[in-house]
């Protein structure tokens, strides 16, 4: 997802009400999904680049440059990131902006239930959503540099012993594609379907 914003209404001066949800372009397909069912016509939405997952630390500022472009255009904006890998970075800029973000500490805690994701303390674990599915060799294979040298998998994933697949959506040929992905990595494989899990209050608690 490239850096854009997807609006319900293509509104771009202030009114009354509005929420832009500054997202992670790894969860538009969801985001927007959740508008729709829910008929939150007074959210916009804008994605930052979803490779941003790849590199955690950039994440940050990024926001912060966004909430900062966009904040006289809405009555309010909330985050939809986690902690993502920003080291608690992420909170700072939120809070020095004084707007709210998901909680948790990565979609897949979130997705799962923070709750209940804590509970399975599942360190050995490899995580995919929907879009990581999808998006195996772009996010997972060429930035780890897989494609080029398949030799280093082991040194990557020795440690763990499964992947899980949090479904987002009851795809069957997501769960086989995800099932290639793990025979892939050498993990044995696990399906969850998760839903929208904390994504939904998150929002739910905005609207």
């Amino acid at each position: 997802m490239d850096d854009t914003t997807l609006t319900t209404h293509g509104l771009t001066a202030k009114t009354g009400g509005r929420i832009l949800l500054l997202a992670c372009g790894a969860l538009a397909r969801e985001i927007l999904d959740l508008i729709k069912i829910n008929r939150w016509d007074h959210m916009d939405l804008h994605c930052l680049p979803a490779i941003l997952h790849v590199y955690p630390d950039r994440i940050p500022d990024a926001v912060d440059q966004a909430i900062t472009k966009h904040r006289a255009a809405y009555d309010d904006i909330f985050v939809v990131y986690a902690d993502c890998g920003t080291g608690g970075l992420l909170q700072q800029v939120c809070d020095a902006h004084d707007v709210k973000m998901v909680a948790g500490p990565h979609c897949y805690s979130f997705f799962e239930g923070n709750t209940a994701f804590a509970a399975q303390d599942e360190v050995t674990a490899f995580y995919l959503t929907d879009f990581l599915v999808r998006q195996f060799d772009a996010f997972v294979i060429k930035p780890l540099g897989l494609d080029r040298h398949p030799d280093l998998r082991d040194m990557y994933f020795g440690n763990y012993t499964k992947l899980v697949y949090q479904s987002q959506t009851k795809d069957e040929g997501l769960i086989a594609l995800a099932q290639t992905h793990a025979a892939r990595l050498g993990l044995a494989f696990e399906h969850r379907h998760t839903g929208y899990g904390d994504l939904a209050t998150a929002l739910s608690d905005q609207a």
